[in-house]
């Protein structure tokens, strides 16, 4: 409820919405044509698709928004997963290559962060060396490091056309538990993100966000580093869902997860509601 997916000229007019609310930054996800979807995500390589047209036109209607980019092959691959797969088995370098070749498009295309999500090993360090190698010595990286394999992602992946792992052209295992972090496990969670940090992240995000209060605080503690939360579609949809029904009161709820976020350390929080909590702080 209230999400939409937007055409590239929308996606324009969000950018200019953004800087009037005073957002500083908004995170791009594309919902691709299923018609350009193959098992190696060859369209993530586009120079003139979907994310950096997207890009191009947010950066020229507003300028000084940030715009942040996921770097990962799920919403481009037709068995839905993050990586390249054979076999059933996700192959990381061969993955981190392709990643590190989709960061530099975007970037060429104005994109301010990149944020890869894939999860594979070492990426931070390629997309760091690609950047740096082709001059973009001041593009930011987000790491997405501690991202779990959470069953709050639901709504997302319907929206990108991802939702449905193993129903592509290549055999695959259903989730994403090989690559994904076990919700029950802090400390390995950690030695990711240490990872990162060594390979030059500049920023750390945590995600999901709520059931992860804990991750955010021994993040922040442990690296110093910038430190964000990611309110993730199914955290949104249960406060919408919640509020629909009379159970919950939405604007205490939204500003109460806000609330708790800033409590636990994190810096800033990437959110649905982020137009709602802007014009709520007036």
């Amino acid at each position: 409820p209230g999400v939409s997916r937007l055409s590239v000229r929308a996606a324009a007019d969000a950018a200019k919405r953004a800087a009037a609310l005073g957002i500083p930054a908004i995170a791009v996800f594309p919902h691709i044509d299923a018609a350009k979807k193959d098992p190696s995500g060859k369209e993530a390589l586009n120079p003139r698709g979907l994310v950096c047209n997207a890009v191009r036109a947010m950066k020229d209607a507003a300028p000084d928004v940030g715009i942040m980019v996921d770097v990962a092959l799920d919403p481009f691959t037709d068995h839905g997963h993050d990586g390249l797969l054979q076999h059933g088995r996700i192959l990381n370098d061969e993955t981190v290559a392709v990643l590190a070749e989709q960061a530099l498009i975007q970037v060429k295309a104005g994109a301010d962060i990149v944020a890869p999500s894939d999860m594979m090993d070492g990426r931070v360090g390629a997309i760091r060396a690609a950047l740096d190698g082709a001059g973009h010595h001041d593009t930011l990286i987000m790491s997405y490091a501690a991202k779990y394999a959470s069953a709050f992602y639901g709504p997302y992946r319907e929206a990108i056309g991802s939702g449905k792992l193993g129903s592509g052209a290549v055999a695959n295992p259903g989730d994403k538990r090989t690559y994904q972090m076990d919700p029950a496990n802090s400390d390995e969670a950690l030695r990711e993100v240490a990872m990162d940090v060594a390979e030059g992240a500049d920023m750390l995000l945590v995600k999901p966000g709520l059931a992860y209060l804990d991750i955010v605080t021994r993040m922040k503690a442990s690296f110093g580093l910038p430190t964000y939360a990611f309110q993730v579609s199914g955290e949104y949809a249960m406060i919408k869902a919640a509020s629909a029904n009379g159970w919950i009161d939405e604007d205490r709820a939204v500003m109460e997860t806000m609330t708790a976020f800033k409590r636990a350390g994190a810096d800033g929080v990437v959110t649905y509601f982020a137009p709602k909590v802007a014009e709520m702080l007036g």
